[in-house]
């Protein structure tokens, strides 16, 4: 939690999003995840992007089966998202984001 300016506290959202090269379902998934977060969440959230066919660690480390993968860690609880990220109300209520 951070302190905003009118001093209550403002939960950030912090997700991982793991893709593989430049594929276009990889870039759609980034397009996606950036448009719902700029329009729903303004600048209050962390993006990772994490490119598996450059960090194969990581994909063993997170446990990632296909790609894309979304792992939204704070706030809890964690959530996963399997695709592309384009059925937004999907997505939102996944992540328990308001409109």
């Amino acid at each position: 939690m951070e302190d905003s300016s009118d001093g209550s506290k403002t939960i950030k959202y912090k997700f991982m999003l793991f893709v593989s090269g430049m594929s276009v379902k990889s870039g759609h998934a980034i397009e996606n995840l950036r448009r719902i977060c700029d329009q729903h969440l303004e600048n209050n959230y962390e993006l990772e992007i994490i490119d598996i066919s450059r960090d194969t660690e990581q994909a063993v480390i997170h446990q990632i089966v296909a790609i894309p993968t979304l792992i939204k860690t704070d706030p809890a609880p964690k959530k996963i998202i399997l695709g592309d990220l384009s059925d937004k109300q999907k997505v939102l209520k996944i992540l328990n984001i308001r409109e």
